[in-house]
């Protein structure tokens, strides 16, 4: 085996033990869903709909996917149960596919275009700064030179923990004292970058919602602040959420994505959780795509979202 393939099986591995608390979860649900049916009916049909929704998926996005199968059932006639979970994976994929989420690799910067600035955003406690590090690490590891910005200035904790991160992956960190303006900081660690011919900056920004208001105001300096030093607004606006707390992510969701213009997800600790539908849901009702999900603690756990993989993971192959 050479090595691409150990490393793509490594992934793999990574991705469905990861996602296996998920799919044990959904699956035996689902078994139970269609005990005694033959076809596909009524009854299997709402059943799967309360699987769906108690894994997390969302109200929404379970209709939407029922009713798609509803549209199958009613074209192909019949369809037998042990086609149920075959017909589910190619819609959820379908959905994925709509919701303008792209298989990459996730660690290539885009010709001509440096520094790549990706401002990370999201509340206190889902692994934002653990993310980050781990976006170090995989970027450092693709090539690339990183740069990171410690923006969350009012928290020491924040702070600290970037720091280290920054010693563990070997890439440097820029920083202010305690209560500095925020988007001081991102400016300085992007002037540094682009003096140091970076490839990629990654900020961290402050996690507080219960000002909403703020929270609009403080990323609007910090993307002013970034288009001084390179013209552009930062090129990926990175929303991380905690996959294990459900629906309360939905809730992080909405608020975030009427504080600030968000581009992409990161959806974290995902292994440790039953609740890996989260994953379709938020991706499908907030037309975000997925970009990275979090699946164990060690630096290479933090994956490039891939849709045919992640479906494949949760249904079989």
């Amino acid at each position: 085996m050479g090595f691409f393939d150990f490393f793509t099986k490594q992934k793999k591995e990574t991705l469905d033990n990861g996602l296996a608390k998920t799919k044990e979860s959904v699956f035996g649900k689902i078994a139970r869903a269609v005990a005694g049916k033959a076809t596909v009916d009524e009854d299997v049909l709402d059943n799967l709909e309360e699987v769906l929704i108690t894994s997390d998926v969302g109200v929404e996005t379970t209709l939407e996917i029922i009713q798609r199968i509803e549209e199958r059932v009613a074209r192909d006639k019949y369809v037998n149960t042990s086609e149920l979970n075959a017909i589910l994976r190619e819609e959820i994929a379908e959905l994925l596919t709509k919701n303008n989420t792209e298989d990459t690799d996730g660690f290539t910067v885009p010709q001509g275009h440096k520094p790549y600035v990706i401002l990370v955003v999201g509340v206190n406690g889902v692994g934002k700064t653990t993310t980050i590090g781990k976006l170090a690490y995989q970027f450092k590891q693709a090539g690339n030179k990183v740069y990171l910005g410690a923006a969350d200035t009012f928290r020491a904790a924040a702070v600290e923990q970037l720091v280290i991160w920054g010693e563990r992956v070997g890439v440097p960190v820029i920083k202010q004292q305690m209560g500095s303006d925020p988007a001081s900081v991102a400016y300085d660690t992007v002037s540094s970058a682009v003096a140091n011919n970076a490839d990629v900056v990654i900020i961290d920004t402050a996690g507080r919602l219960h000002n909403k208001v703020n929270l609009m105001n403080e990323l609007t300096k910090i993307r002013n602040a970034v288009s001084k030093v390179t013209g552009n607004a930062p090129d990926d606006v990175l929303l991380v959420l905690d996959g294990s707390t459900g629906q309360n992510a939905f809730e992080q969701a909405k608020q975030f994505t009427k504080a600030t213009e968000v581009n992409s997800l990161a959806i974290t600790k995902l292994d440790g959780t039953a609740k890996g539908g989260v994953v379709i849901g938020i991706s499908d009702q907030f037309k975000i795509p997925v970009k990275y999900i979090g699946l164990g603690e060690g630096m290479e756990d933090l994956q490039a979202f891939n849709r045919k993989a992640f479906v494949d993971s949760l249904f079989g192959e």
